[in-house]
């Protein structure tokens, strides 16, 4: 039986710390990018978890294309402090290596509504796309029906599991959520809430499902109470409107498990508002450790997605997709960390 890679095999392969790789792989810490390329190739050949689907050789085989480019789509404006930052960084980085330029386009409401490509889009000399923050149900269709090799990372929410004719890649949303809500129950509160449109895309639908089976298997009915749930309609990056949507509330929760780190934020500003204090007189928790989450007061309890990680194996997918258009397609799931701090401190 072929024995378990480790992280210290890599670490010892490369003459790094465990502590180093643990940074890079997981996506946290400080880690230049060569020593994590150089990991994550490492990881590729020794066959490590997630790593061992890529074929370091396979990429190293095909030929680069100079002038091609592949398109990313997205319905706003991607920000610096959005998981999606490093993912791209990582991704436009191995892709350039085999000459393709990576070129942007926003997708306003009125292309899906009309099921529309960008005029300045070129279809000739895009051999790919990869869609990110994009969620319309018929645009994701349409594009899927264009013949050209396209990832999605994150979907629109597939409560009826409908088969998209694509590649797609989601961090692991369900299992996080679901520790994360346990945790808060044995510690002994069972008043909490979720707050975010369930709906809003899958990644958020499989974080309330990981809410709503924690509360469930444990023997909690009366959850919906303590919940926040109204669809994109309401702002729920407005503190004031939260306020009110809280004091609404028959009862105020002892903990809120938000849909994001973003929402957890800005309840935990509407709470202030109330002259409530986090984490002494509710707990918060969110997910994506942004940025903010860390700066935030008090520090924000929240899951970590390894930017870097996803950025490695998008390309990796996007371009075996481009070099053999007819494998299967394929749903991939990156693992992701629960990261405790001070707004769930009892």
């Amino acid at each position: 039986m072929k024995q378990r890679v480790t992280i210290q095999d890599i670490a010892d392969a490369l003459g790094l710390s465990r502590n180093t790789v643990s940074k890079a792989i997981n996506g946290r810490g400080s880690v230049s990018e060569d020593t994590k390329t150089k990991i994550f190739n490492k990881a590729a050949e020794l066959g490590y978890k997630q790593f061992a689907m890529l074929n370091q050789n396979h990429t190293q085989t095909i030929t680069p294309q100079a002038n091609y480019e592949i398109a990313l789509f997205s319905h706003s404006v991607l920000s610096i402090s959005h998981f999606s930052a490093p993912l791209l960084h990582t991704f436009e980085d191995h892709i350039s290596k085999l000459g393709y330029r990576l070129s942007m386009y926003t997708i306003r409401d009125d292309f899906m509504n009309q099921c529309e490509l960008p005029a300045n889009f070129n279809h000739e000399f895009t051999k790919g796309i990869i869609v990110i923050e994009m969620f319309n149900e018929k645009y994701t269709e349409f594009l899927c029906n264009l013949e050209i090799p396209t990832l999605f990372i994150d979907t629109y929410a597939n409560t009826n599991r409908q088969i998209i004719k694509s590649d797609i890649m989601y961090m692991e949303n369900f299992n996080s959520s679901y520790q994360m809500t346990l945790s808060l129950i044995t510690k002994g509160y069972k008043k909490i809430g979720f707050v975010g449109d369930s709906l809003h895309c899958h990644s958020f639908y499989e974080r309330w499902c990981g809410y709503l089976h924690a509360m469930q298997d444990s023997s909690i009915n009366d959850f919906y109470e303590y919940c926040i749930l109204e669809n994109d309609n309401l702002p729920y990056y407005n503190p004031e409107l939260l306020a009110s949507k809280i004091r609404a509330l028959p009862r105020l929760p002892e903990a809120f498990v938000c849909a994001n780190d973003y929402i957890a934020i800005d309840v935990i500003r509407a709470l202030k508002s109330m002259n409530l204090t986090v984490p002494d007189d509710i707990k918060i928790c969110g997910f994506d450790n942004s940025t903010e989450s860390k700066i935030i007061e008090p520090p924000l309890t929240t899951v970590n997605i390894p930017g870097d990680s996803m950025g490695h194996f998008a390309a990796e997918t996007l371009l075996s997709r481009i070099e053999y258009p007819e494998l299967p397609y394929r749903t991939i799931y990156v693992q992701t960390q629960i990261i405790n701090r001070l707004s769930t401190k009892k």
